[in-house]
């Protein structure tokens, strides 16, 4: 960031809303974008701002640009900005370099003159500076054709001249009217009172509804490797504090993800919040930044301790505004709302972003040692409470919370204590994964030794309780931390952990083992269609494929599957090619029930669970004892693409995947309600599943609901690997009493199908151990070749027909909505709370 020593130097970043640089943008594709400030410091000028090698080149126009090419205005050159500066307006406080109100006057993109290439008009602009003469073409909203900047011979080395060229867009008569900015539409009276124009903003599409309370924010998933991606937006990741900000009725509420509030702990950015002309539901980041704009968790803890340090709230996503509910709409849009209504405030700043170059940002992030970066996707909504593939989050080094179960003595002439012994919560048990002693100053060991002494008990609270080479004292666990390391062992340890500061703002039931996932969010579904559209598979005799180095034998793809349609097992096997990065994510790690036609649904079928037959060495299978059978299931699992195809090959049309994982077997992803009509009307399953939804909607759970790819519908509940099969039994028959207590004409709970015929039944059983349900965006042996859809609550209507959605339309609905399940993995419920919810309902 050497160009910008000057910017930074003249600057205070604890006392200017002005970007401090550290989120540098690199869009190499896209043209070069200029802007234009109207700046109202000590005297009014205006500042003519030309993206040029990664910042904004400037110039100070003392008496503004002009489109008469008889006049030549002075321009004098000042010090590089950060391309970001390109979104600043608002008011730099007195007693700050260039202190005043500045306007967004015009903004656009540009080229040099002759050279409208992004590469060629960059090389022509550097010779040109070099020389003292840029030739360049604007595209703005006040501005456009040929200008040139001309560097004075005499006078001030950094005196230039602006002059405009005479085309098509020259005149005499000046620029009437463009007194107000071309971003918020404000004038300068209104930057200075900082109120957006509430004109301006557009809320098509949001609902109007009460402002929502003691809100747990959306969470986003690791994974392994940054990406580029068209649509997605990335972010810096902050380290710092998670928090929400309520702005209503003049009072604030700043708290964080588990509803501690934060507003003694941060009175600045809570003044700054109870100065806003608006009432917002905010989600962002507390930090403490360095001189040159990074934060650090570090620099955090020691603002806790001495109140020292520039305190900034980096806001990321607006979900309410003025009476609105906007967390269904797209990410992009709630983004562009909130760069509207934030600027120019200290301590409260906008988190801006760059579109689809992710590896470039993660680049710079781990070139600065920055903790990491944030992929969204721009068209996602807010998942409130979940943790979703809608966010990705991809970290420059390991990080993990961790829960302080107990501490060594200290050795040497150490105070307080040796190490901390440290885990994280697995199946609701404090599972042991390691102790660190490094990354302690004298004043936290003594500081958190007296935090820890009124916590200690008796026996461990590990389950098992760790081998330790020196006695522990054991604590209670309520104290979490927060550690860096270089990675884990093969038995689950932290290798090398270090400490970085106390998370009072994570709930210890909430410290969960982090490792990436090796599945991303899925390819955008235009490029997989790109990627899959390809050359059909043989259809004669045997053929061979080669998937990831995994070679997977195909045989009799011309056999007709589905003799009405004609489909054949080729297409069955190139449907779940192309569905691959859509489907796997619910089939991974998870032991498979399959179900096989071998000639076809017009053919004999059967189940397999049990895999007996010799498998490749490249698919995964799982040995687990069956109660019911007296022996053990060797169960095959999915974990790949080329596993996908095999299990097509063998003729299985449909997969049933358990509610849960293999490092966690007894404790299920999910909830499913299962509504299976006997002889009762399409029309009455809706019925049923919207009371569904009502009912969690009333205990404040999200449901979310799929096509059985048959007769019926299917309402899941995450429940986040929390809790065990029977917990998940009862509390989906609770749930299927208070819909039957609802609908008694047309549901039942009663197992016996003699009692419930003519009606929906309720099956809450589909949650106990070992059971399974078809996986989303399977197929299903039936007339049309239906796939089991997962749904928007908007679409469970009159409208809804199950049978629209097949081999040949699912990928292009795909395209439209992308993969709507998958809020289904998120964090999960809290069980105890919507039973006390349920409670009430019944009581009620």
């Amino acid at each position: 960031m050497s160009e910008l020593k000057e910017y930074q130097k003249k600057r205070d970043f604890t006392r200017t809303p002005e970007p401090s640089g550290i989120e540098k943008e690199n869009r190499q594709e896209e043209p070069l974008r200029f802007v234009v400030h109207k700046h109202q410091a000590s005297h009014l000028h205006w500042d003519l701002r030309l993206e040029l090698d990664g910042v904004l080149k400037s110039w100070a126009i003392p008496k503004g640009p002009s489109l008469d090419p008889e006049e030549k205005k002075l321009a004098v050159m000042v010090e590089d900005h950060p391309i970001d500066y390109q979104h600043f307006e608002g008011v730099i406080p007195e007693g700050n370099y260039g202190a005043g109100n500045v306007m967004i006057w015009d903004r656009g993109t540009y080229h040099a003159a002759g050279f409208p290439g992004r590469r060629s008009s960059e090389e022509a602009l550097r010779k040109g500076l070099d020389k003292g003469h840029l030739s360049f073409v604007l595209e703005g909203e006040r501005l456009n054709g040929e200008f040139a900047l001309v560097k004075l011979k005499r006078g001030k080395e950094n005196s230039w001249l602006l002059i405009k060229k005479r085309d098509e867009f020259a005149r005499r008569d000046g620029l009437a009217g463009a007194d107000t900015s071309v971003v918020s539409g404000r004038s300068m009276k209104e930057i200075e009172r900082n109120l957006p124009d509430a004109g301006q903003i557009d809320l098509t599409g949001a609902i109007a509804a009460p402002m929502p309370l003691n809100v747990r924010p959306m969470l986003a998933v690791l994974i392994e490797k940054p990406f580029d991606r068209s649509g997605w937006l990335f972010e810096i990741k902050w380290d710092g504090y998670r928090a929400l900000a309520q702005v209503q009725k003049g009072k604030v509420r700043l708290y964080t993800r588990n509803d501690k509030t934060l507003n003694q702990q941060f009175p600045p950015v809570v003044a700054t919040l109870k100065s806003l002309p608006f009432e917002a539901l905010l989600d962002g980041e507390v930090v403490v930044t360095d001189e040159s704009g990074k934060a650090s968790f570090q620099l955090l803890q020691n603002y806790l301790r001495s109140n020292r340090g520039n305190l900034v709230y980096y806001v990321f996503d607006l979900l309410h505004f003025n009476g609105y509910d906007v967390r269904k709409l797209p990410l992009v849009r709630r983004k562009s709302i909130l760069r509207q209504i934030l600027s120019g405030l200290p301590n409260v700043k906008f988190s801006d972003h760059v579109e689809s170059e992710g590896l470039s940002l993660f680049e710079q992030a781990r070139k600065h040692d920055v903790e990491g970066i944030i992929a969204k996707d721009g068209q996602s909504p807010y998942r409130t409470g979940q943790r979703s593939r809608d966010w990705l989050k991809i970290k420059t080094h390991h990080t993990q919370e961790a829960v302080i179960g107990g501490f060594t003595e200290p050795r040497g002439g150490r105070k307080g204590f040796g190490s901390l012994v440290l885990g994280v919560y697995e199946n609701e048990k404090l599972v042991y994964i390691g102790h660190t002693g490094g990354g302690f100053t004298d004043e936290q060991l003594q500081s958190l030794h007296r935090q820890l002494d009124p916590l200690e008990v008796g026996k461990s609270p590990f389950v098992p309780p760790p081998k330790t080479n020196t006695p522990v004292t054991w604590v209670a666990p309520k104290l979490v931390c927060e550690v860096r390391f270089a990675g884990w062992t093969d038995e689950g340890f932290m290798r090398q952990p270090v400490f970085l500061g106390l998370r009072e703002d994570i709930d210890p039931r909430e410290a969960r083992r982090e490792e990436p996932e090796r599945i991303a969010a899925g390819p955008d579904p235009r490029e997989h269609q790109k990627l899959y559209r390809g050359p059909r598979s043989s259809k004669k005799g045997a053929d061979l494929v080669v998937i990831n180095d995994a070679k997977v034998p195909l045989t009799n793809l011309e056999k007709v599957f589905w003799p009405q349609e004609g489909y054949t097992k080729g297409d069955v096997i190139d449907y779940y090619r192309e569905v691959a990065p859509f489907i796997l994510p619910y089939l991974k790690d998870r032991p498979e029930s399959l179900h096989r036609h071998p000639d076809g649904i017009a053919g004999e079928s059967f189940f397999q669970k049990n895999v007996d037959h010799t498998v490749p060495d490249w698919i995964h299978t799982i040995a687990i004892r069956s109660e019911s059978e007296n022996r053990e299931l060797n169960y095959l699992l999915c974990q790949d693409q080329a596993a996908l195809v095999y299990l097509a090959n063998l003729g299985c049309i449909e997969i049933n995947p358990w509610h849960s994982r293999i490092r966690s077997l007894d404790a299920p992803d999910y909830m499913v309600l299962d509504l299976d009509p006997f002889d009762a009307p399409f029309m009455e399953v809706i019925r049923a599943a919207t009371v569904i939804h009502e009912v969690l909607q009333e205990i404040g759970v999200e449901g979310f609901c799929k096509t059985s790819g048959a007769t019926g519908l299917h309402v899941y509940v995450p429940l986040g690997a929390n809790y065990s099969h029977d917990q998940s039994v009862q509390f989906a028959r609770l749930i299927s009493l208070l819909v039957h207590t609802r609908l008694p004409r047309t549901t039942s709970v009663e197992r016996n199908p003699d009692k419930r015929r003519g009606k929906i039944y309720l099956d809450f059983m589909q949650n106990a151990r070992g059971r399974t349900l078809v996986a989303p965006y399977c197929i299903r042996p039936r007339k049309g070749a239906p796939v089991s859809t997962p749904l928007q609550w908007e679409e469970v209507g009159p409208h809804l027909d199950p049978a629209r959605f097949t081999i040949k339309t699912i990928m292009n609905r795909l395209c439209e909505t992308g993969d709507l399940w998958k809020g289904v993995l998120g964090m999960g419920i809290h069980m105890d709370q919507c039973l006390q919810r349920i409670e009430e309902l019944m009581k009620g």
